[in-house]
Parts: C-alpha cells; structure tokens; sequence
C-alpha cells in the first residue's frame, strides 16, 4: 500500500479484529457508553425509531397517561365522579380509567363526569396535558412522514470482475423508492489492518472509481473500482485481503427530487462478501410497448463466476 493514509472519523488505532465497521442497516458498529439522559435529544431520538418502536411508545404514553390520571381519580374516591360507582374495586378503578381516557383525548361522553371542584380541577389539568400531548405526537408522525430518506438497495456481494481485459471490483445499487434520486455520488474506501511500525494499525485509501457519480439513478447503477497498477489492490489475493481484514466502505449521496433535499446511505462489503469471477445479470429490459422495465428485486443477481485475474506488480 503506497497511497498516502487519513482517518476518515473511524480511528486508525487496532485494538482487536472488528466483525465490520458498517452494519447491513447502513449504521456504524459503535455502542455509545456514558452518556446521559441530558445527552438524549428526545425528538431526534423518536423520529431515528423504527416505525413499530414508534408507535408502540406513542401508544405506551397514552396508555401510561390514562392510567395515572385514572390512580388520581381513584386516590381522590370515585364516588366525586358520578356514573363511576361500582360494586367491586376493579370496576370502580376501571371506571375512573375510562373517564380518564375520554377526558385525556377530549372524547367526553358524558356518562361519567366529575361533581367536585378537585375532581373538575384535575380533570382540566388533564385536558390540557391530552391536547398537548396529541400535538407533540403529531409532530413525531408528520416529521417521520416527511423526512426525505434515501431507500438506497445494495447488491449483497461485491464483485471482482472481468474489466477491459483486466479486473475490477463492482457492486451494485438501485434505488427502491418511489421519488427519484438526483445528482447521485459515489465513495469507496479500502479499511485494512497492516503493519505500521512494528504494530497493527488500521489504513484507510481511497479507491478510484471509473465514473463516481450520475446525474440520475433512474436504473441501476453499477459502481467499478478499476484494479490496475494504481490500485491498491492490484496484484492482490482472496488471502490477502483476508488477512488485512479488509472492509470496503460506501457512502453515496444523492438529492431526493420530491422534496429537494439531500439524503446519503452507507454500506460495506468485507473481504469474505466479495465473489471472485462473477459477473451482475441484467436488471431490466425493453418491453413489447418501448418501455424499460426495472426489476428491482434482481440489484444482486449474478451470473456465475469465470475464471478472472487480478495482475501483478
């Protein structure tokens, strides 16, 4: 390796093998220690939830506020709502909870309201937390709806292919949204471990690309590092990389066309995800009318490898 070594944020310091530094989900492999509740930006926190995490702490909050204004009601004596009165404890506390919940959500039936002042004071108090409460979480759901998101699809291997006579690598990427990605770029980075020194010590190079970016990701778009006697990994093996550890690290940027804002993903492939020989299968054809058909499902069909040759120094 004789290109000029940086740390793109990742650290160059080894302190033992990484299983990858890019997961399939597109997110760095660090578990974050020592943080605290102050360090939690709430808002930002919610809207990065899966969907189903979500709406199950946005239900879970709801239910949770019901129940402890409905302790309240209970605690004041269920006998200052009228229509709560109920022969056992339990349908008694299930009464004062079915009134909390209209009142939080402002429903208001009537069967059941509250006859004293401390009781009318509550209640109003928590009509007020049921209204906020209800605008703070359409925020979530509009801001989770409306955030721009790259819904970029990986091949799942790399490949190290035949290329003019020589070999590249490749991978492959569509994009599985429904708006179109604009002005898309390209980056890829070689992580290995080598000796530096007389110790072990990550290296990141650049690698370059035979064209890194396209005016529009329409189709797919396969992405080739050209291994030629400027690549790093010109003259290299399977076991070379192997015993590098090396990772490749993608980042692709591109312009979300709906909303005309900037989105990016990440992606990695390690030494044993690549397929040596292998060549992408076309992805999408022109129909009987004139019209190309993209099959988005086959970003990672291949045809079975060939012989290939990766030269030496």
């Amino acid at each position: 390796m004789d290109k000029p070594n940086f740390d793109p944020g990742l650290t160059e310091r080894y302190e033992g093998k990484l299983r990858r530094v890019i997961r399939k989900d597109g997110e760095f492999n660090i578990h974050r220690r020592g943080t605290t509740w102050r360090d939690i930006h709430p808002f930002i926190y919610l809207i990065n939830r899966p969907w189903h995490a979500l709406l199950a702490i946005l239900f879970g909050g709801l239910v949770g506020m019901d129940a402890i204004f409905a302790f309240l009601y209970y605690a004041l004596g269920v006998n200052q709502l009228h229509g709560a009165e109920a022969p056992t404890a339990l349908g008694r506390f299930l009464k004062a909870f079915f009134f909390s919940s209209q009142t939080l959500t402002t429903v208001g039936y009537g069967t059941i309201y509250p006859t004293t002042t401390l009781t009318n004071l509550v209640a109003s108090f928590e009509s007020m937390v049921g209204l906020m409460g209800f605008a703070v979480a359409t925020g979530f759901l509009v801001a989770r709806l409306s955030r721009p998101k790259a819904r970029i699809g990986f091949s799942r291997a790399m490949l190290v292919a035949p290329y003019n006579g020589g070999a590249s690598l490749q991978f492959r990427i569509v994009n599985r949204g429904v708006s179109n990605l604009m002005e898309v770029e390209a980056q890829m980075l070689l992580m290995t471990v080598e000796q530096v020194s007389g110790s072990l010590q990550r290296k990141y190079t650049p690698l370059k690309l035979e064209r890194d970016a396209v005016l529009f990701l329409a189709l797919t778009w396969t992405i080739v590092h050209p291994i030629d006697a400027d690549s790093p990994l010109y003259g290299r093996t399977a076991q070379d990389l192997e015993r590098w550890q090396s990772e490749f690290l993608i980042l692709i940027k591109g312009v979300e066309d709906t909303f005309s804002q900037p989105v990016h993903a990440r992606a990695s492939y390690r030494y044993d995800e690549l397929l040596w020989g292998a060549r992408f299968a076309p992805s999408f054809r022109v129909d009987s009318k004139g019209d190309i058909e993209l099959e988005v499902n086959r970003v990672s069909d291949v045809i079975q490898p060939s012989p290939v040759t990766v030269r030496g120094r």
